[in-house]
């Protein structure tokens, strides 16, 4: 596949199938949900003494850079990234990418393995 884009979501735990859904909403073929954990300077809440580190979501999406925009408008809208302290997403352009070209190009579907 060529002009693939890869979309970095990172969200607080809970919230990776919203992300999700609403990707395959606007046109995604899926995701790959991950489970992390915050370590920043906001991320450093304590109860009774003892240090809570946050569980985050991390979502990762490849589709087509031509439909990178309106899939992450999609995101930042579903998962209220607008608003503080919901999450970050980013778009990384993706240089390679082999075997899943059949979940991003919708004609290799049924086209038997080389």
């Amino acid at each position: 596949m060529e002009n693939a884009s890869l979309i970095v979501t990172i969200v607080r735990k809970g919230w990776g199938s919203t992300v999700l859904a609403a990707a395959v909403k606007a046109g995604a073929r899926g995701s790959t949900v991950l489970v992390g954990r915050g370590a920043g300077i906001n991320e450093q809440e304590k109860i009774f003494g003892l240090s809570i580190e946050p569980e985050k979501e991390i979502v990762l999406t490849v589709v087509g850079a031509d439909r990178a925009d309106a899939i992450l408008d999609a995101i930042v809208d579903a998962a209220e990234l607008n608003d503080v302290g919901r999450g970050i997403a980013f778009v990384v352009p993706v240089d390679k990418l082999v075997g899943v070209t059949r979940f991003i190009n919708p004609r290799a579907e049924g086209t038997p393995p080389a």
